[in-house]
């Protein structure tokens, strides 16, 4: 298992996409930087101002470019036809895709985390004693949402692999993760209610600021998760996403 990983490692960086997904990700504290300058200047002008957290506001774009790196780990393989070799080698499917899952889940969660705490020093330093929203918590109580939001990027990239190999497509499973992140979160708001909150809250960009527990109610008959229920939500995305995987993988030619 130990060369296996190895192999999966450095398959993930001897390809530019791995680095072209980091670099977009990473963009998010340049981004960061001149959201905080632009709300700073205008915190001067009016004395105090309400702004969004720069490290939240730009998460989708972690979210998202580590999502597509996920992808590319076994579509890159499979659209030159190299899963062949690869499975000549490792020819234990199930052992394969885990060693890929552990090598994607320690990348996405080290650069995740890395890439917004930095965006969240940065732009505290950058506020200074300005009366900014997001400058008026401390480290502490900002250390769960932080957190879980690297935790989701992780998530992500884990559904990012499963759908790329379920579907043997980058497209498809880029669009499937965006849909998933973008487009039924919004689908469930126009259910009746109740339905609305309570699908609401199992929809991914609402599982991070319940894990972090800053949600005003936490009753599930609201529609709100508590942090250990949102948490297991957020598992189970990866889970279903890779067991669908492994089950096509499994039965299937390369």
């Amino acid at each position: 298992m130990r060369a296996i990983l190895s192999s999966e490692w450095l398959k993930l960086r001897s390809v530019t996409s791995t680095y072209h997904a980091l670099g977009v990700a990473a963009l998010t504290v340049v981004l960061g930087m001149i959201w905080t300058f632009y709300v700073s200047g205008l915190a001067d002008e009016r004395g105090s101002l309400r702004a969004a957290a720069p490290e939240q506001g730009f998460l989708p774009l972690v979210q998202i470019s580590l999502a597509v790196l996920g992808v590319l780990a076994i579509t890159a393989e499979q659209t030159s036809g190299m899963i062949r070799t690869t499975l000549t080698v490792v020819p234990k499917r199930g052992t394969l895709l885990l060693a890929k899952a552990g090598v994607v889940a320690a990348v996405t969660f080290v650069a995740a985390n890395s890439i917004i705490i930095l965006t969240y020093v940065t732009s505290r330093l950058m506020a200074g004693d300005r009366h900014l929203q997001f400058n008026e918590s401390s480290v502490a109580n900002d250390l769960p949402m932080l957190l879980a939001s690297g935790l989701s990027v992780t998530v992500l990239a884990l559904v990012g692999l499963g759908l790329g190999v379920a579907t043997r497509s980058t497209a498809a499973a880029i669009v499937s993760v965006v849909a998933l992140l973008f487009v039924l979160p919004g689908i469930a708001n126009y259910l009746p209610a109740p339905w609305n909150t309570r699908v609401a809250a199992l929809m991914l960009p609402n599982l991070v600021p319940q894990i972090a527990d800053q949600r005003l109610s936490r009753r599930l008959g609201d529609g709100f998760l508590p942090p250990w229920a949102a948490l297991l939500v957020l598992a189970t995305y990866a889970i279903v996403a890779l067991a669908a995987g492994f089950y096509l993988f499994r039965r299937r030619d390369a």
